[in-house]
């Protein structure tokens, strides 16, 4: 028997897959009045990977469930939203010596952003997402919590929701696990139920960079030098955008002893720097365009003690932040070297399970100059 919720209105972001159509069925069992909204991101036409999302035929499994469960289901082109707001700067980080986090750019712009805004134009009174996240009130604020199950928590994904936009949205699967989102699909009877995850870079089907850019650019990557730690020429690389700091396989010079890692990139000469693994620590970074989903005034005047990730597939570290007195940026200090970060790249802070917010990690914080070697290596790392 449905609980009666029939006065709220209540958009679902419908992907197409087994959590967002999940939401939609559970939801709608609870007696709201449910609508699910699907983003168009592709070209329909084209053939997309399975391990996509938002693709041509994921618009059909999201069109199928909403017509199984009874509710109504739009369709919204943001084709080229999403190649502006998403694609874009995608392209542009990678050939600058990033890399970029296309989900998080997602999630703050067509989903968190114009989503909620054209379920605001419809009348809903709040959007519903399939996003594996906790969302608390606790002392008349709301809260962002990592999901129960820490095997799927996607906060690290979600550090750039505003307050504003926590406020309007619901994440019914924040304390479900994988297995049982999928048995409440075969209960909703669901085609989507053993639908594949989709991949975190839906739109890069062969997981190659540098041909969906040099397709997107219509034109090849630039050639350069590899230089080791004291500017030494090691190798060839053919385009900067096929590597990431702390990178180790793939890197094309071989017979060394000891394994290489890309330490730096240098977009304005080019060039791949590569070191031992040692060289790649860092102990301190500032961060870019910082959102907190706390009161910062609570956090900065001082050292503040927090956990960290700087990527999602990492246990949060001890860290501690505080704003710098010249540049007002936000510096993160590790109590521990840290390997394999990478600009680009987002820094998150938690505090036991909840969400302070977090940040985009500059690239002033990968010059590289070695203390003995300086004159030999010149400029290399200065324009980093």
């Amino acid at each position: 028997m449905k609980s009666t919720h029939n006065n709220i209105k209540v958009a679902v972001a419908m992907s197409g897959g087994v959590d967002s159509s999940v939401v939609a069925a559970i939801l709608s069992n609870q007696g709201y009045q449910v609508f699910g909204l699907t983003m168009q991101l592709y070209n329909n036409q084209e053939k997309k990977s399975s391990k996509s999302c938002c693709a041509g035929q994921d618009i059909y499994d999201a069109k199928y469930v909403a017509d199984k469960i009874g509710i109504p289901h739009y369709v919204l082109d943001y084709e080229k939203k999403f190649h502006d707001q998403v694609i874009s700067p995608f392209i542009e980080a990678y050939k600058s010596g990033e890399t970029p986090i296309p989900c998080i750019l997602c999630n703050q712009t067509v989903k968190f952003s114009d989503l909620i805004s054209a379920s605001r134009e419809i009348g809903a009174d709040f959007l519903a997402t399939g996003h594996y996240i906790q969302k608390i009130i606790k002392d008349n604020q709301v809260r962002m919590y990592r999901a129960k199950d820490k095997s799927k928590d996607q906060s690290y994904f979600l550090f750039s929701t505003t307050i504003n936009q926590l406020e309007y949205l619901s994440f019914p699967l924040g304390e479900y696990n994988k297995e049982q989102t999928r048995e409440l699909a075969l209960k909703y009877g669901l085609n989507v139920a053993d639908k594949p995850d989709s991949q975190d870079i839906c739109f890069v089907t062969n997981g190659k960079y540098k041909d969906f850019i040099e397709k997107q650019e219509n034109k090849s990557s630039n050639k350069g030098k590899i230089v080791n730690i004291y500017g030494e020429e090691v190798g060839d690389h053919s385009g900067i955008e096929n590597f990431t700091v702390g990178q180790r396989r793939g890197i094309g010079v071989g017979g060394l002893k000891d394994p290489l890692y890309v330490v730096a990139i240098d977009r304005n000469k080019n060039t791949i720097i590569v070191g031992p693994k040692h060289a790649t620590a860092k102990n301190q970074i500032s961060l870019r365009n910082v959102n907190w989903l706390i009161d910062k005034g609570s956090v900065l005047g001082g050292s503040f003690d927090i956990d960290v990730k700087v990527r999602n597939t990492q246990e949060p570290i001890s860290a501690s932040i505080r704003s710098d007195s010249n540049t007002g940026k936000i510096k993160v200090y590790f109590d521990k070297p840290l390997f394999g970060v990478s600009p680009g790249q987002a820094c998150v802070f938690y505090k036991e399970d909840r969400v302070l917010g977090g940040g985009w990690i500059e690239k002033d914080n990968f010059d590289f100059i070695p203390h003995n070697k300086k004159e030999v290596l010149g400029s290399i790392g200065t324009s980093l």
